[in-house]
Order: structure tokens, then sequence, then C-alpha cells
């Protein structure tokens, strides 16, 4: 089982990529990963939470709009 969030903005569209994420997880997934475009696909993954995530996401300061 997966679930999959999408958006499209004129700004920085990673927040709400992961609280969209973060709405999903009381599903019980094992992992997550959020992709963006920004002068080409940039990915973070990680195992665990969505908190887990949000740390990788912070490190490797991903942006994007799409």
């Amino acid at each position: 089982m997966c679930g999959i969030v999408g958006a499209a903005a004129r700004r920085d569209i990673v927040p709400i990529l992961v609280e969209g994420l973060r709405r999903l997880e009381y599903r019980g997934y094992d992992s997550a990963g959020v992709a963006v475009s920004d002068n080409g696909l940039k990915r973070v993954r990680a195992l665990g939470r969505v908190a887990a995530l949000s740390e990788g996401i912070a490190r490797e300061k991903l942006a994007g709009n799409t």
C-alpha cells in the first residue's frame, strides 16, 4: 500500500508535500520520500516516520515548485 501526494505551485512545495505525507502517516508506512523538480529531479528518502524525512530534507536543503 502506498500514499502519494503531488503539488505544483510558484512557491516551494516541499512543506506542502511533507504535510500531506504526515497526514497519511497513520496508515503505518515504514518509509517516505519526496522528489521535486528544480533544474532536474532531486529526491530525499528515509526509513521510519515522516520526521526522519523532514530531517533529511533540512540537511539536503531540498526545494522545488513541482
